[in-house]
């Protein structure tokens, strides 16, 4: 196994190299040449002007291996990119139990595909569960917390009947990466002070769950409200809202906020921070709920690219934060009553008797 890997690491080695193979090789000659023919050595303006070809050839042929060779690694590496975006933000399906979905991030890392966002929805016996967050910080350096989170919420989703046991398992399982990580950085520190996480690391979230008639249950950690789009556009109550994770402990009861619904026809847009964070050159914030306002019956995919293209324009290409969105409309049909069949009477109420 060991001499199979081997051979392996050779021969990815010799792929790199092989682009300078041939200027390598020219200029070999080309030295041998100079040092080595004595009619190269002679005096003279046109021999030094061969001899300066000569060399300027070979120089160039290297700098036209190494771009080769560095364009080649850089395709690779942004293939590596997509798949890990994909594992980690993989797409949405168009439809889960009758809710019609889209999500789609912008990463404010140049060239990142991936950044501190994240977002999943899941049709579980209990209800669609969405989640929604926001890693402190963007780019590479926030992913290990992006796996650990969507990694629990994926198996805690279909696992806990009752939705503050999702989030009580989100809870732990971003404790102990922020531990494992402290651990990992600070050894020394880890032997004096084992529960320490990474203090100044946290996550915003916000935690939903659709019923089947569009109740919402939801938890606010930290998170910006979503927006409901019907008649009107208008941020949708979340009640109170609890620390992000990472931050403080949950409080020992946790009970959602109910009191709001999701009726048929009606779109949900969440989103993370940078959305409405989002400045142009004199500074101005986006304003997500006046582009929301002028959309009015969009298919959720189509309403995430618009607002992507809307906000690339307004910040002429810069984000200062990554940017993650995610739409859900209520495509279930509402059954009317129905009238009692013709020749059926309702039993009429006994009468009352009187003394």
């Amino acid at each position: 196994m060991i001499r199979t890997r081997s051979l392996v690491s050779a021969g990815s080695r010799l792929c790199r190299l092989a682009p300078l193979a041939l200027p390598t090789a020219w200029g070999g000659v080309a030295v041998a040449w100079k040092f080595g023919c004595p009619l190269a050595r002679q005096p003279g303006l046109p021999m030094r002007i061969a001899t300066s070809v000569v060399f300027l050839s070979v120089g160039l042929g290297l700098v036209l291996g190494l771009r080769r060779g560095l364009v080649r690694e850089l395709a690779r590496v942004r293939a590596v990119a997509v798949a890990a975006q994909q594992v980690l933000l993989r797409p949405l399906p168009a439809r889960l139990d009758g809710l019609a979905l889209a999500a789609g991030q912008l990463s404010a890392s140049r060239g990142a595909s991936v950044g501190g966002d994240l977002y999943e929805a899941v049709a579980t016996p209990y209800g669609v569960r969405i989640v929604i967050g926001d890693v402190r910080g963007h780019g590479l350096a926030a992913l290990g917390a992006v796996v650990a989170v969507l990694g629990s919420f994926r198996e805690a989703a279909h696992d806990e009947p009752e939705l503050g046991g999702v989030l009580r398992r989100l809870e732990r399982t971003l404790e102990r990466h922020l531990r494992e990580r402290a651990r990992d950085e600070h050894p020394a520190r880890a032997v004096t002070d084992p529960v320490h996480p990474a203090a100044e690391e946290f996550v915003t979230l916000l935690l939903l769950e659709v019923a089947s008639d569009g109740r919402l249950a939801v938890f606010n950690c930290g998170h910006p409200g979503p927006y409901r789009l019907g008649p009107v556009v208008e941020r949708l109550p979340v009640g109170d809202p609890l620390p992000p994770l990472g931050v403080l402990p949950l409080p020992v009861a946790l009970a959602p906020y109910t009191a709001a619904r999701l009726l048929p026809g009606e779109t949900l847009v969440l989103h993370t921070d940078g959305a409405e964070e989002a400045r142009d050159r004199r500074g101005r914030f986006f304003a997500l709920d006046t582009a929301l306002a002028g959309m009015p019956g969009e298919v959720p995919s189509a309403l995430v690219r618009r607002v992507h293209t809307a906000l690339l324009h307004h910040t002429g290409g810069r984000l200062a934060d990554d940017v993650a969105l995610l739409v859900v409309r209520n495509d279930r049909v509402r059954v009317p009553a129905q009238p009692a069949e013709p020749g059926l009477r309702r039993p009429r109420p006994a009468p009352s008797s009187h003394c």
